[in-house]
């Protein structure tokens, strides 16, 4: 999206600048350290202030402070994501993490809860990403300079848990903004015509799914492969986490033994969280199937609502003859659209796999605004490799997909609509201005927020940083 008014440009550097506060506490957690009160006081007594920072110590909210090396830190980690740091200053790296402290400060204040399951639970899904992206345990805990795995988890544990207070807090602000619609119509009145946004290109896209039918057989020996595991685990020749890392197909859970913690409102499919919460302690599942595939659950251990469970996921093979099956039928299904025979909305409806796209006549949906246009420049590559070349109504001819855990599947591709690069239109982009509407507001209830928590709340930043200018009023002029 182009925007050439320069308050639009500051409503979404706003905009950016918030949600960046979300996006980047997402990934590998900031370095930052947690010390009580009476820690500081201990370093003021030992190190007499001589116009210099107190062992590193650059500020304080409430009872967090902030080293100068989380500065350093920051900017390592943000070029270790990909992010340029040119015209990122120390100043605003700073701002950022004091609203960060506030953020965890005050969830702490409210009350709001983050149980050390939960935190564990995020901190054994980010140590298998980082595993894989880095190598090993022993060069993360290198990469972080901590001398042993242990003292890694015990800083990572607090990190993680500083980050979930922050994300919980704003949640809480965030989710209790809404908009009207006569909000979002004097939003649009307010912006000059000569300012109004101008939106790119965009698409709608369909397609039709056909996956190879996996033959009963292949099924069957995936069955009893699970069972002859379950058999030998029972009978305590191996250990259900060894079979996991030596033969479960889920690279999420692989490297761990198949373990996962989950509840009852954890965002697993159905039939495997039916599965593991029909099971005791210590008892393995039969084999079941899922959408992936099919699995064993062992459960672990049950505390209250959670439970600590492991899995060993198989995926039936597809057989080159199964591959070829699917292929004849979507190129028939493609022969009859061209002919003019059936609609591609009809055959999406009545002869696609996809059951997420059927019923709308194959219409994709664009993950991150929740409409079916797709912008040309934020589409992903790979569709858009698919249907950049493609004139209006042309079908592609068939292409065959492959998802993260091999999984293969053939489909037809055509583009629906064209929207040109315009203007905003009112009626036309109304989704798109009130989600800026919606963001303009969301970040006038967090600045009031900031407002507010800071007169409140013991706050002081040391050295040269107060020379700073930040966006909230930190220094409480």
């Amino acid at each position: 999206m182009l925007l050439k008014s320069r308050r639009m440009k500051y409503i979404n550097n706003k905009i950016a600048l918030t949600f960046f506060l979300i996006l980047f506490s997402s990934g590998i957690a900031i370095a930052q350290e947690i010390i009580k009160e009476s820690a500081v006081d201990t370093i003021k007594k030992v190190t007499p202030y001589k116009k210099q920072k107190i062992d590193g110590v650059i500020a304080k909210v409430g009872d967090y402070i902030v080293l100068d090396s989380d500065i350093d830190k920051s900017y390592l980690e943000i070029s270790s994501s990909g992010g340029s740091i040119k015209d990122i200053t120390r100043c605003q790296i700073l701002g950022k993490i004091l609203e960060d402290k506030m953020y965890a400060h005050q969830a702490i204040q409210d009350s709001l809860k983050v149980t050390d399951s939960e935190v564990k639970s995020m901190m054994d899904e980010r140590l298998n990403y980082m595993v894989e992206q880095i190598g090993s345990m022993d060069k993360v805990v290198k990469y972080y300079k901590k001398n042993s795995e242990e003292e890694f988890r015990t800083y990572f544990f607090d990190v993680l848990k500083e980050q979930k207070l922050t994300s919980e807090m704003q949640k809480k602000i965030i989710d209790g903004v809404e908009i009207t619609p006569e909000e979002v119509r004097d939003f649009f009145k307010k912006i000059p015509s000569a300012d109004l946004p101008v939106f790119g290109a965009e698409m709608e896209v369909a397609q039709i799914i056909v996956t190879p039918k996996v033959s009963e057989a292949e099924k069957q020996k995936v069955i009893d492969k699970l069972n002859e595991f379950k058999k030998e685990i029972q009978e305590g020749g191996s250990s259900f986490a060894t079979k996991a890392v030596l033969y479960s197909q889920d690279p999420g859970s692989r490297a761990t033994g198949g373990y996962y913690k989950m509840n009852k409102k954890t965002p697993f499919v159905k039939e495997f969280k039916e599965v593991a919460f029909s099971l005791a302690e210590g008892e393995i599942s039969a084999p079941f199937e899922t959408d992936f595939g099919y699995h064993i659950i062992y459960i672990e251990k049950i505390k209250g609502q959670d439970v600590e469970l492991r899995h060993i996921l198989l995926i039936p093979a597809v057989t080159p003859e199964d591959l070829k099956e699917a292929k004849d039928k979507i190129s028939l299904i493609r022969k009859r659209i061209v002919d003019k025979e059936i609609t591609f909305a009809e055959a999406a409806r009545t002869m696609s796999d996809e059951k997420e796209t059927k019923a709308n006549g194959g219409a994709l949906i664009n993950p991150k605004t929740q409409d079916t246009r797709f912008e040309l420049t934020k589409m992903d590559p790979a569709l858009y490799s698919q249907v950049s070349n493609l004139k209006d109504n042309e079908i592609s001819l068939p292409l065959m997909d492959e998802d993260q855990n091999g999984k293969k599947k053939f489909k037809l591709i055509t583009v629906t609509n064209r929207i040109d690069s315009h203007t905003a239109d009112y009626a036309k982009d109304y989704i798109k201005i009130k989600d800026l509407a919606l963001k303009e507001k969301q970040i006038k209830a967090i600045g009031k927020w900031f407002d507010d928590k800071i007169k409140d709340t013991y706050i002081k930043i040391i050295g040269e940083y107060r020379d700073c200018t930040f966006t909230n009023n930190w220094l409480k002029k």
